[in-house]
């Protein structure tokens, strides 16, 4: 299953067994500004298309009353599934900067434009570390809400903090590598 909005709906459910409309209006508040839904109407389609591969369950009992509103909730093989999803980020992620890596040194030939890039993307990295929030020592980290904030800033710190060191290794290394061609090179 490749679609990220699917496995954020898992990890909704997997959260909490929820109906279809409920999820949708969850899905909006938790993932806002990082994942988005077509429509309501994707969530009924990613709850088909996740009960078919077995990572969800309707709960018994739960179409009563005059309009039914099914809830669904995770079987073992969803949430096993789920975090393996999860881990399998990483090696995303991952992967998406050594690509970055590998397609910088196209530009490797006119170090200007190289260094200009590096130049950009740090613009970009420290844009990201002014919109970040201080942490205000996890101190509401007492709560699931609190805790996933206190995590989500700690995280982009870390990131952005990363990111900065490699741009002032790679600046150097590109500048020794500009020194050693000599002038015109």
């Amino acid at each position: 299953m490749k679609s990220a909005v699917n496995w954020a709906l898992l990890g909704l459910v997997i959260e909490r067994p929820s109906y279809a409309y409920e999820l949708a209006q969850r899905f909006d508040r938790t993932y806002e500004g990082a994942l988005s839904l077509s429509s309501t109407s994707h969530v009924y389609t990613a709850l088909g298309a996740l009960s078919d591969r077995g990572l969800i369950e309707e709960l018994a009992g739960s179409r009563v009353g005059r309009q039914p509103k099914p809830r669904y909730r995770a079987t073992a093989k969803g949430r096993e599934d789920y975090c393996e999803w999860l881990v399998g980020q990483l090696a995303d992620d991952r992967r998406r900067q050594r690509l970055f890596v590998l397609q910088l040194t196209a530009l490797m030939r006119d170090p200007a434009t190289a260094q200009a890039t590096l130049d950009h993307y740090e613009q970009m990295c420290l844009k990201e570390a002014s919109e970040t929030p201080l942490d205000r020592a996890g101190a509401e980290a007492d709560d699931t809400t609190g805790l996933t904030e206190h995590l989500l800033r700690e995280e982009r710190r870390l990131a952005v903090g990363a990111k900065l060191e490699w741009l002032r290794y790679a600046h150097a290394a590109l500048n020794a590598l500009t020194s050693a061609r000599g002038p015109g090179r």
